[in-house]
């Protein structure tokens, strides 16, 4: 580059000039009546300043582009003056240049030390002032670039703030409306008491868990873990929540009209193969889920269960022993026309029945190695002598000291019914 002003030297450039305006300090008349006439005879706009305080005061009404000045002067000398110049607020920078009789390495490295960006020795030579000149030009020119660059920067930072802000608000409302889908925490039907678990592990997942009423004798539990988390996982589970419906029966998927208006239930499989139509031929969605589908029967405890890719039922009979063991089964949304099979669990007053999704038994510590069907085990057996109502508060918490962290890679949640014949 090789323009050094508003009009051309030597070479041209169609760049637009940085440097316009040159603050002259010196505390000679008659050095500044040279330099003065020699850089506005190339189009510069020159003002001048006696001393470094007046210079200083002009600085504080108009900052300049290029300050060429003296380093000896009364008062406040160039250097001071420099580093005043240097502490002036604002983003815009200033090239400056000393002009000295100083040649000492010691000399220039303190210049350097307090601001300044180049040399000029006395006398001033017009050819090497105009290459000094040229090089603050280019160096201003890629200063100004980057500072309107941080300058895009922090309004696009600032504006993705903001954004992040309002989608945080969004996702904070979305996970109470998520939360709300899990109606009836804890509920005791007489011939058993059901509690419910759900814990995300972002503002909202893909979990989730619920039981409606069958019959007077009868309940409908259900466990589904949706692939993958966040935003589509949850609006996902939103739409299952629909077609499981405990507030419309005839909405319901696992509910079958009967001639005389009642309602009856249909097999767990059949509700999971419906379901399973419903995904491949109605939703355009990559997500699948696995689930377990149970129907209990309150008097004489027995649990009729479909199981669709989830995690095995655990059943803690009362005396402590843990048993699980399912047919595995595909998960829901992979397969059109999958096949599901019922199987069947006896449960005795005071048996516990304990539906979990992977996110338990996946759970990782901090040498990445899953709690397991038997470290969970390990933890349902310490669990043993308490109350149905607070063992899965209980369980989250000892999975969190197992995990050696509160948080959790991936979805929580659980079923627990406790059979009590009564």
């Amino acid at each position: 580059m090789v323009y050094i002003g508003p009009q051309n030297i030597a070479d041209t450039t169609t760049e637009e000039a940085v440097i316009k305006h040159v603050l002259l300090v010196d505390d000679s008349r008659l050095q500044r009546k040279i330099l003065s006439a020699s850089l506005s005879k190339h189009g510069y706009e020159v003002t001048e300043a006696a001393s470094g305080q007046e210079a200083l005061e002009m600085c504080h009404t108009r900052r300049p582009d290029l300050v060429l000045s003296d380093w000896m002067m009364p008062g406040m000398n160039g250097l001071e003056f420099c580093q005043a110049f240097r502490a002036l607020p604002g983003d815009e920078y200033g090239y400056f240049i000393l002009l000295t009789s100083k040649s000492e390495k010691e000399e220039i490295a303190r210049g350097f030390e307090s601001g300044a960006d180049d040399f000029l020795t006395k006398p001033v030579n017009a050819s090497e002032l105009k290459a000094r000149i040229i090089a603050g030009e280019r160096i201003l020119r890629m200063q100004r670039a980057l500072t309107n660059q941080n300058r895009v920067i922090t309004d696009t930072l600032s504006e993705l703030q903001r954004v992040y802000e309002a989608i945080d608000h969004d996702l904070i409302e979305a996970q109470k409306l998520q939360q709300s889908l899990i109606r009836n925490r804890f509920q005791d039907y007489g011939g058993g008491i059901v509690s419910l678990m759900l814990r995300s592990s972002g503002h909202v997942g893909g979990d989730l868990v619920g039981h409606y009423p069958i019959s007077d004798t009868r309940i409908g539990l259900y466990s589904i873990d949706v692939s993958g988390h966040g935003i589509s996982s949850a609006l996902m589970t939103a739409r299952l929540d629909g077609y499981l419906s405990t507030s419309a029966p005839d909405q319901n998927v696992a509910l079958q009209v009967q001639p005389d208006g009642s309602f009856e239930h249909l097999p767990p499989s059949e509700v999971v193969r419906r379901l399973n139509s419903l995904i491949m031929e109605e939703m355009e969605t990559e997500h699948y889920f696995t689930m377990i589908m149970a129907d209990v029967d309150l008097q004489t405890g027995r649990v009729l269960m479909a199981q669709a890719g989830h995690p095995h039922p655990l059943v803690q009979r009362i005396d402590g022993k843990i048993e699980q063991d399912g047919p595995g089964g595909l998960p829901v949304g992979l397969i059109p026309e999958a096949e599901y099979a019922d199987f069947e669990v006896q449960l005795a007053p005071g048996d516990r029945l304990l539906i979990l999704s992977d996110g338990v038994t996946e759970c990782p510590n901090m040498d990445d190695k899953m709690l397991g069907e038997e470290g969970l085990a390990v933890l349902i057996h310490d669990l043993h002598d308490q109350n149905a109502g607070v063992v899965l508060e209980e369980l989250l918490w000892n999975l969190a000291e197992f995990a050696g962290d509160q948080s959790f890679p991936d979805d929580i949640s659980g079923i627990l019914f406790e059979y009590t014949g009564i």
